[in-house]
Protein backbone atom coordinates (compact mmCIF):
# COMPACT_ATOMS: atom_id res chain seq x y z
CA UNK A 1 0.00 0.00 0.00
CA UNK A 2 1.50 3.44 -1.04
CA UNK A 3 0.59 6.80 0.00
CA UNK A 4 0.31 8.84 -3.60
CA UNK A 5 -1.71 12.20 -2.55
CA UNK A 6 -4.44 13.99 -0.17
CA UNK A 7 -7.54 14.73 -0.41
CA UNK A 8 -8.55 17.92 1.12
CA UNK A 9 -12.09 18.52 2.70
CA UNK A 10 -14.45 21.17 3.42
CA UNK A 11 -17.49 21.75 4.85
CA UNK A 12 -19.93 24.10 6.91
CA UNK A 13 -18.06 26.34 9.58
CA UNK A 14 -14.84 26.60 7.86
CA UNK A 15 -14.26 23.20 8.87
CA UNK A 16 -11.51 21.90 6.82
CA UNK A 17 -9.24 18.55 6.76
CA UNK A 18 -6.44 17.28 4.48
CA UNK A 19 -6.59 13.22 3.92
CA UNK A 20 -4.20 10.86 2.74
CA UNK A 21 -5.20 8.90 -0.63
CA UNK A 22 -3.55 5.30 -0.42
CA UNK A 23 -3.43 3.29 -3.65
CA UNK A 24 -3.56 -0.32 -3.08
CA UNK A 25 -2.43 -3.51 -5.99
CA UNK A 26 -5.85 -3.53 -7.64
CA UNK A 27 -9.12 -2.02 -6.43
CA UNK A 28 -10.25 1.18 -5.52
CA UNK A 29 -8.12 4.15 -4.23
CA UNK A 30 -8.98 4.10 -0.48
CA UNK A 31 -8.94 7.67 1.82
CA UNK A 32 -7.40 7.11 5.42
CA UNK A 33 -9.87 8.97 7.64
CA UNK A 34 -7.73 8.28 10.97
CA UNK A 35 -6.63 11.84 11.21
CA UNK A 36 -10.43 12.72 10.17
CA UNK A 37 -11.92 13.43 13.94
CA UNK A 38 -8.22 15.14 15.08
CA UNK A 39 -8.76 17.59 12.39
CA UNK A 40 -12.60 18.37 12.20
CA UNK A 41 -14.05 16.98 15.30
CA UNK A 42 -15.93 14.46 13.07
CA UNK A 43 -16.89 10.42 12.89
CA UNK A 44 -17.93 8.98 9.29
CA UNK A 45 -21.24 7.37 9.59
CA UNK A 46 -21.24 4.19 7.63
CA UNK A 47 -23.57 1.42 8.98
CA UNK A 48 -22.38 -1.98 7.98
CA UNK A 49 -18.36 -0.87 7.13
CA UNK A 50 -19.97 -0.84 3.25
CA UNK A 51 -17.77 2.15 2.67
CA UNK A 52 -14.87 1.41 4.87
CA UNK A 53 -11.22 -0.26 5.00
CA UNK A 54 -11.23 -1.96 8.03
CA UNK A 55 -7.63 -2.95 7.53
CA UNK A 56 -4.84 -4.20 4.99
CA UNK A 57 -5.05 -7.78 3.20
CA UNK A 58 -3.04 -9.59 1.25
CA UNK A 59 -4.73 -12.87 1.09
CA UNK A 60 -8.24 -12.10 -0.99
CA UNK A 61 -9.26 -9.61 -3.75
CA UNK A 62 -13.00 -9.56 -5.44
CA UNK A 63 -13.96 -7.33 -8.38
CA UNK A 64 -17.44 -7.49 -7.73
CA UNK A 65 -18.44 -6.00 -10.96
CA UNK A 66 -16.50 -7.98 -12.95
CA UNK A 67 -17.11 -11.35 -11.23
CA UNK A 68 -13.84 -12.09 -10.16
CA UNK A 69 -12.15 -13.81 -6.93
CA UNK A 70 -8.86 -14.52 -6.40
CA UNK A 71 -6.57 -15.71 -3.78
CA UNK A 72 -3.32 -14.50 -3.40
CA UNK A 73 -3.51 -13.25 -6.69
CA UNK A 74 -4.85 -17.11 -8.33
CA UNK A 75 -8.44 -17.03 -10.08
CA UNK A 76 -10.81 -19.28 -8.08
CA UNK A 77 -11.56 -21.10 -11.00
CA UNK A 78 -8.12 -22.14 -11.46
CA UNK A 79 -7.41 -23.48 -8.57
CA UNK A 80 -10.72 -25.23 -8.57
CA UNK A 81 -9.69 -26.87 -11.51
CA UNK A 82 -6.09 -27.44 -10.87
CA UNK A 83 -5.53 -27.59 -7.33
CA UNK A 84 -6.59 -29.29 -4.40
CA UNK A 85 -8.07 -27.81 -0.58
CA UNK A 86 -4.78 -28.28 1.50
CA UNK A 87 -2.41 -26.42 -1.65
CA UNK A 88 -4.84 -24.05 -2.00
CA UNK A 89 -4.69 -23.90 2.10
CA UNK A 90 -1.25 -23.50 1.95
CA UNK A 91 -1.07 -20.52 -0.63
CA UNK A 92 -3.98 -18.83 1.39
CA UNK A 93 -1.62 -18.88 4.64
CA UNK A 94 1.74 -18.50 3.10
CA UNK A 95 1.10 -16.17 -0.36
CA UNK A 96 2.88 -18.76 -2.74
CA UNK A 97 1.79 -22.07 -3.80
CA UNK A 98 4.25 -24.48 -2.08
CA UNK A 99 7.11 -26.81 -3.99
CA UNK A 100 6.73 -30.60 -3.55
CA UNK A 101 8.43 -30.71 -0.94
CA UNK A 102 6.68 -27.99 0.98
CA UNK A 103 3.27 -29.49 0.07
CA UNK A 104 4.04 -32.98 1.37
CA UNK A 105 4.93 -31.86 4.65
CA UNK A 106 1.72 -29.41 5.06
CA UNK A 107 -0.28 -32.31 4.16
CA UNK A 108 1.39 -34.61 6.79
CA UNK A 109 1.13 -32.22 9.64
CA UNK A 110 -2.13 -30.74 9.13
CA UNK A 111 -3.24 -35.14 8.70
CA UNK A 112 -1.57 -35.63 11.97
CA UNK A 113 -3.47 -33.08 14.22
CA UNK A 114 -6.85 -34.05 12.98
CA UNK A 115 -6.96 -36.15 16.19
CA UNK A 116 -9.24 -34.53 19.45
CA UNK A 117 -8.47 -34.95 22.92
CA UNK A 118 -10.27 -38.35 24.06
CA UNK A 119 -11.90 -36.19 26.65
CA UNK A 120 -14.01 -33.78 24.15
CA UNK A 121 -16.12 -36.77 23.55
CA UNK A 122 -17.61 -36.09 27.06
CA UNK A 123 -18.67 -32.52 26.01
CA UNK A 124 -20.55 -33.67 23.10
CA UNK A 125 -22.38 -36.09 25.43
CA UNK A 126 -23.77 -32.90 27.33
CA UNK A 127 -25.80 -31.68 24.65
CA UNK A 128 -29.34 -32.57 23.07
CA UNK A 129 -29.15 -35.15 20.59
CA UNK A 130 -30.93 -32.68 18.25
CA UNK A 131 -29.15 -29.57 18.76
CA UNK A 132 -27.61 -27.83 15.72
CA UNK A 133 -24.39 -28.74 14.69
CA UNK A 134 -23.39 -25.11 14.35
CA UNK A 135 -24.05 -25.07 18.08
CA UNK A 136 -21.96 -28.14 18.82
CA UNK A 137 -18.88 -26.89 16.80
CA UNK A 138 -18.95 -22.86 18.45
CA UNK A 139 -18.88 -24.69 22.22
CA UNK A 140 -16.17 -27.28 20.90
CA UNK A 141 -14.09 -24.88 19.36
CA UNK A 142 -14.50 -22.49 22.00
CA UNK A 143 -13.64 -25.41 24.42
CA UNK A 144 -10.16 -26.39 22.72
CA UNK A 145 -7.95 -23.12 24.48
CA UNK A 146 -8.70 -25.14 27.62
CA UNK A 147 -7.55 -28.34 26.31
CA UNK A 148 -4.48 -26.48 24.32
CA UNK A 149 -3.52 -23.87 26.86
CA UNK A 150 -0.02 -23.32 25.69
CA UNK A 151 -1.43 -22.03 22.62
CA UNK A 152 -2.42 -18.87 24.58
CA UNK A 153 0.71 -16.62 23.63
CA UNK A 154 -0.71 -15.41 20.69
CA UNK A 155 2.35 -13.31 20.20
CA UNK A 156 4.47 -16.47 19.86
CA UNK A 157 4.63 -17.44 15.82
CA UNK A 158 5.07 -21.02 16.83
CA UNK A 159 2.49 -20.96 18.87
CA UNK A 160 0.24 -19.26 16.24
CA UNK A 161 1.47 -22.08 13.50
CA UNK A 162 0.67 -24.97 15.90
CA UNK A 163 -3.13 -23.47 16.59
CA UNK A 164 -3.52 -22.73 12.62
CA UNK A 165 -2.17 -26.05 12.10
CA UNK A 166 -4.27 -27.60 14.79
CA UNK A 167 -7.54 -25.91 13.68
CA UNK A 168 -7.48 -26.75 10.50
CA UNK A 169 -6.95 -30.49 11.35
CA UNK A 170 -9.36 -30.73 13.64
CA UNK A 171 -12.42 -28.78 11.92
CA UNK A 172 -13.45 -31.85 10.29
CA UNK A 173 -13.42 -34.06 13.17
CA UNK A 174 -15.71 -31.62 15.00
CA UNK A 175 -18.10 -31.00 12.39
CA UNK A 176 -18.11 -34.62 11.44
CA UNK A 177 -18.48 -35.56 15.42
CA UNK A 178 -21.35 -32.99 15.75
CA UNK A 179 -22.98 -35.40 13.00
CA UNK A 180 -21.93 -38.32 14.47
CA UNK A 181 -23.84 -37.25 17.96
CA UNK A 182 -27.00 -36.08 16.40
CA UNK A 183 -28.24 -39.80 14.69
CA UNK A 184 -27.08 -41.51 18.02
CA UNK A 185 -23.88 -43.17 16.18
CA UNK A 186 -20.75 -44.09 17.23
CA UNK A 187 -17.61 -41.53 16.45
CA UNK A 188 -15.61 -42.26 13.66
CA UNK A 189 -11.97 -41.23 13.98
CA UNK A 190 -9.90 -39.69 11.03
CA UNK A 191 -7.34 -41.44 9.37
CA UNK A 192 -4.15 -41.26 8.37
CA UNK A 193 -4.16 -42.48 4.66
CA UNK A 194 -7.33 -40.63 3.47
CA UNK A 195 -6.89 -37.01 1.97
CA UNK A 196 -8.69 -34.03 3.56
CA UNK A 197 -11.78 -34.31 1.85
CA UNK A 198 -11.75 -38.03 1.68
CA UNK A 199 -11.39 -38.30 5.85
CA UNK A 200 -14.57 -35.89 5.90
CA UNK A 201 -16.87 -37.83 4.40
CA UNK A 202 -15.54 -41.13 5.92
CA UNK A 203 -15.85 -39.35 9.40
CA UNK A 204 -19.40 -38.63 8.23
CA UNK A 205 -20.44 -41.75 7.22
CA UNK A 206 -18.58 -45.43 7.99
CA UNK A 207 -19.38 -47.05 10.69
CA UNK A 208 -17.44 -49.81 12.46
CA UNK A 209 -19.48 -52.70 11.08
CA UNK A 210 -18.45 -52.54 8.01
CA UNK A 211 -15.75 -51.11 5.25
CA UNK A 212 -16.83 -47.84 3.83
CA UNK A 213 -15.38 -46.49 0.61
CA UNK A 214 -15.27 -42.88 -0.70
CA UNK A 215 -15.76 -42.26 -3.59
CA UNK A 216 -13.61 -40.18 -5.22
CA UNK A 217 -16.19 -38.35 -7.37
CA UNK A 218 -17.65 -37.20 -4.70
CA UNK A 219 -14.22 -36.25 -2.56
CA UNK A 220 -12.98 -34.16 -5.46
CA UNK A 221 -16.49 -32.20 -5.50
CA UNK A 222 -16.29 -31.75 -1.78
CA UNK A 223 -12.57 -30.64 -2.32
CA UNK A 224 -14.01 -28.19 -4.79
CA UNK A 225 -16.21 -27.25 -1.96
CA UNK A 226 -13.85 -26.78 0.01
CA UNK A 227 -11.59 -24.39 -2.22
CA UNK A 228 -14.52 -21.85 -2.97
CA UNK A 229 -15.51 -20.97 0.22
CA UNK A 230 -11.77 -20.81 2.11
CA UNK A 231 -11.69 -16.79 2.04
CA UNK A 232 -13.78 -14.14 1.39
CA UNK A 233 -12.09 -10.77 1.93
CA UNK A 234 -13.42 -9.20 4.87
CA UNK A 235 -17.07 -10.60 5.47
CA UNK A 236 -19.48 -10.79 8.90
CA UNK A 237 -17.48 -13.79 10.17
CA UNK A 238 -14.24 -12.94 9.02
CA UNK A 239 -14.17 -9.65 10.64
CA UNK A 240 -15.77 -10.82 13.92
CA UNK A 241 -12.90 -12.95 13.73
CA UNK A 242 -10.71 -10.23 13.27
CA UNK A 243 -12.47 -8.16 15.70
CA UNK A 244 -12.31 -10.53 18.19
CA UNK A 245 -8.81 -11.56 17.93
CA UNK A 246 -7.65 -7.76 18.22
CA UNK A 247 -8.24 -8.02 21.45
CA UNK A 248 -5.34 -10.30 22.29
CA UNK A 249 -8.44 -13.31 22.76
CA UNK A 250 -7.10 -17.13 22.26
CA UNK A 251 -7.45 -17.58 18.01
CA UNK A 252 -10.08 -20.56 18.99
CA UNK A 253 -12.23 -18.29 20.76
CA UNK A 254 -11.98 -15.88 17.39
CA UNK A 255 -12.41 -19.00 15.49
CA UNK A 256 -15.87 -19.69 17.73
CA UNK A 257 -17.14 -16.53 17.13
CA UNK A 258 -16.52 -16.92 13.47
CA UNK A 259 -18.69 -19.85 13.48
CA UNK A 260 -21.50 -17.99 15.72
CA UNK A 261 -21.02 -15.43 12.54
CA UNK A 262 -21.29 -17.16 10.24
CA UNK A 263 -24.01 -19.49 10.83
CA UNK A 264 -26.43 -16.27 10.60
CA UNK A 265 -29.07 -17.10 7.96
CA UNK A 266 -27.97 -14.04 5.98
CA UNK A 267 -24.40 -15.24 5.74
CA UNK A 268 -23.83 -19.03 5.48
CA UNK A 269 -27.22 -20.59 5.91
CA UNK A 270 -27.96 -19.42 2.45
CA UNK A 271 -27.37 -22.70 1.22
CA UNK A 272 -29.67 -24.38 3.52
CA UNK A 273 -32.03 -21.65 2.43
CA UNK A 274 -31.79 -22.24 -1.19
CA UNK A 275 -32.77 -26.22 -0.75
CA UNK A 276 -36.04 -25.27 0.97
CA UNK A 277 -37.04 -22.96 -1.59
CA UNK A 278 -36.58 -25.48 -4.34
CA UNK A 279 -38.74 -27.88 -2.42
CA UNK A 280 -41.23 -25.20 -1.84
CA UNK A 281 -41.16 -24.66 -5.56
CA UNK A 282 -41.26 -28.38 -6.24
CA UNK A 283 -41.75 -28.48 -10.04
CA UNK A 284 -40.53 -26.47 -12.94
CA UNK A 285 -43.89 -25.64 -14.02
CA UNK A 286 -44.32 -23.78 -10.72
CA UNK A 287 -41.49 -21.47 -11.49
CA UNK A 288 -42.98 -18.81 -13.62
CA UNK A 289 -45.37 -18.19 -10.31
CA UNK A 290 -42.27 -17.93 -7.93
CA UNK A 291 -40.79 -15.36 -9.65
CA UNK A 292 -43.35 -13.27 -9.87
CA UNK A 293 -43.75 -13.73 -6.23
CA UNK A 294 -40.37 -12.63 -5.82
CA UNK A 295 -40.87 -9.73 -7.57
CA UNK A 296 -44.12 -8.82 -5.78
CA UNK A 297 -43.07 -6.64 -2.87
CA UNK A 298 -46.40 -7.35 -0.65
CA UNK A 299 -45.24 -11.33 -0.66
CA UNK A 300 -43.01 -12.52 1.71
CA UNK A 301 -41.21 -14.75 -0.38
CA UNK A 302 -37.70 -14.71 -1.64
CA UNK A 303 -35.80 -15.62 -4.07
CA UNK A 304 -32.81 -17.16 -1.85
CA UNK A 305 -29.17 -18.07 -4.23
CA UNK A 306 -29.59 -15.04 -6.24
CA UNK A 307 -27.21 -11.74 -5.93
CA UNK A 308 -24.78 -10.98 -3.27
CA UNK A 309 -23.47 -7.71 -1.10
CA UNK A 310 -19.93 -7.86 -3.57
CA UNK A 311 -20.68 -9.56 -6.67
CA UNK A 312 -22.59 -7.34 -9.25
CA UNK A 313 -21.91 -10.37 -11.67
CA UNK A 314 -22.06 -14.11 -12.30
CA UNK A 315 -20.29 -15.18 -9.07
CA UNK A 316 -17.10 -16.84 -10.16
CA UNK A 317 -17.59 -19.40 -7.62
CA UNK A 318 -21.15 -20.64 -8.92
CA UNK A 319 -19.87 -21.68 -11.75
CA UNK A 320 -17.63 -24.08 -10.92
CA UNK A 321 -20.36 -25.90 -8.62
CA UNK A 322 -22.52 -25.65 -11.76
CA UNK A 323 -20.59 -28.08 -13.29
CA UNK A 324 -19.64 -30.43 -10.22
CA UNK A 325 -23.32 -30.37 -9.48
CA UNK A 326 -23.95 -32.19 -12.86
CA UNK A 327 -20.63 -35.07 -12.19
CA UNK A 328 -21.86 -35.35 -8.76
CA UNK A 329 -25.85 -36.17 -9.74
CA UNK A 330 -24.54 -38.33 -12.73
CA UNK A 331 -21.77 -40.56 -10.22
CA UNK A 332 -25.26 -40.91 -7.89
CA UNK A 333 -27.46 -41.88 -11.03
CA UNK A 334 -29.25 -38.65 -9.96
CA UNK A 335 -28.95 -37.04 -13.78
CA UNK A 336 -32.49 -36.13 -13.47
CA UNK A 337 -32.53 -34.61 -10.20
CA UNK A 338 -35.96 -32.44 -9.67
CA UNK A 339 -34.01 -29.97 -7.72
CA UNK A 340 -30.91 -29.31 -10.06
CA UNK A 341 -33.45 -29.21 -13.04
CA UNK A 342 -35.53 -26.61 -11.15
CA UNK A 343 -32.40 -24.84 -10.04
CA UNK A 344 -31.20 -24.84 -14.04
CA UNK A 345 -34.52 -23.15 -15.53
CA UNK A 346 -35.01 -21.07 -12.43
CA UNK A 347 -31.28 -19.54 -13.47
CA UNK A 348 -32.38 -19.35 -17.39
CA UNK A 349 -35.32 -17.90 -16.83
CA UNK A 350 -34.08 -15.22 -14.43
CA UNK A 351 -31.14 -14.33 -16.19
CA UNK A 352 -33.12 -13.32 -19.13
CA UNK A 353 -35.65 -11.70 -16.60
CA UNK A 354 -35.62 -7.51 -17.03
CA UNK A 355 -36.18 -7.27 -13.20
CA UNK A 356 -33.14 -9.36 -12.43
CA UNK A 357 -31.15 -8.03 -15.37
CA UNK A 358 -31.32 -4.39 -13.68
CA UNK A 359 -30.78 -5.40 -10.28
CA UNK A 360 -28.11 -7.18 -10.94
CA UNK A 361 -29.35 -10.46 -9.39
CA UNK A 362 -26.79 -13.46 -10.37
CA UNK A 363 -26.72 -16.83 -8.48
CA UNK A 364 -23.80 -17.17 -6.00
CA UNK A 365 -22.05 -19.63 -4.39
CA UNK A 366 -24.92 -21.16 -2.38
CA UNK A 367 -27.33 -21.24 -5.19
CA UNK A 368 -25.78 -25.29 -5.97
CA UNK A 369 -23.67 -25.86 -3.22
CA UNK A 370 -26.82 -27.20 -1.18
CA UNK A 371 -28.31 -29.17 -4.09
CA UNK A 372 -24.76 -30.82 -4.54
CA UNK A 373 -24.53 -31.22 -0.84
CA UNK A 374 -27.90 -33.23 -0.39
CA UNK A 375 -27.28 -35.13 -3.07
CA UNK A 376 -24.28 -36.50 -1.17
CA UNK A 377 -26.33 -37.54 1.53
CA UNK A 378 -25.11 -34.58 3.57
CA UNK A 379 -28.65 -33.17 5.74
CA UNK A 380 -29.48 -29.34 5.31
CA UNK A 381 -28.46 -29.03 9.06
CA UNK A 382 -24.78 -29.80 8.25
CA UNK A 383 -24.47 -27.69 5.05
CA UNK A 384 -23.30 -24.83 7.23
CA UNK A 385 -20.70 -26.72 9.74
CA UNK A 386 -18.79 -27.45 6.05
CA UNK A 387 -18.83 -23.71 5.20
CA UNK A 388 -17.37 -23.18 8.70
CA UNK A 389 -14.88 -25.89 7.88
CA UNK A 390 -13.71 -24.49 4.74
CA UNK A 391 -13.98 -21.12 5.72
CA UNK A 392 -11.00 -22.22 8.74
CA UNK A 393 -8.57 -21.27 6.29
CA UNK A 394 -9.41 -17.92 5.60
CA UNK A 395 -10.07 -17.26 9.30
CA UNK A 396 -6.51 -18.59 10.49
CA UNK A 397 -4.86 -16.75 7.17
CA UNK A 398 -6.71 -13.44 8.42
CA UNK A 399 -5.54 -13.41 12.00
CA UNK A 400 -2.33 -14.67 11.57
CA UNK A 401 -1.65 -11.46 9.29
CA UNK A 402 -4.01 -9.26 11.26
CA UNK A 403 -1.00 -10.01 14.42
CA UNK A 404 1.78 -9.31 12.08
CA UNK A 405 -0.21 -5.69 10.74
CA UNK A 406 1.90 -3.12 13.16
CA UNK A 407 -1.29 -0.93 12.51
CA UNK A 408 -3.28 -3.47 14.20
CA UNK A 409 -5.25 -1.92 16.70
CA UNK A 410 -8.23 -3.46 18.75
CA UNK A 411 -11.55 -2.94 16.94
CA UNK A 412 -13.89 -0.02 18.72
CA UNK A 413 -16.15 1.54 15.87
CA UNK A 414 -17.69 4.34 16.92
CA UNK A 415 -21.29 5.76 16.61
CA UNK A 416 -23.99 7.95 16.06
CA UNK A 417 -25.58 8.41 19.24
CA UNK A 418 -29.40 9.47 18.93
CA UNK A 419 -30.49 8.99 22.26
CA UNK A 420 -31.07 11.35 25.39
CA UNK A 421 -29.03 14.06 26.28
CA UNK A 422 -27.54 14.51 30.00
CA UNK A 423 -30.54 14.65 32.21
CA UNK A 424 -31.20 14.77 36.00
CA UNK A 425 -31.88 11.37 37.79
CA UNK A 426 -35.68 11.35 39.14
CA UNK A 427 -36.43 10.31 42.34
CA UNK A 428 -38.71 7.18 42.25
CA UNK A 429 -41.62 8.99 44.66
CA UNK A 430 -41.20 11.94 41.87
CA UNK A 431 -41.71 9.76 38.65
CA UNK A 432 -45.07 9.49 36.97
Amino acid sequence: MSETNSVRLSGPGGIEAELPVHDGTLGPRVMDVRRLYAQTGMFTYDPGFTSTASCRSGITYIDGDAGILLYRGYRIEELAEKSDFLETAYLILFGELPNGAQRLKFIHDITYHTMLHEQVQFLFRGFRRDAHPMALMIAVVGALSAFYHEDLDVEDPHHRMIATYRMIAKMPTIAAWAYKYSIGQPFVYPRNDLGYAENFIHMMFATPCEEYRVDPVLAKALDRIFILHADHEQNASTSTVRLVGSTGASPYAAIAAGIASLWGPAHGGANEAVVLMLDEIGTVDRIPEFLARAKDRNDPFRLMGFGHRVYKNYDPRAAVLKQSADQVLATLGQKHNPKLEIAKELEKIALEDEYFQERKLFPNVDFYSGIILEAMGIPTKMFTAIFALARTVGWMAQWNEMMLDPEQKIGRPRQLYVGPGERPFVPLEERP
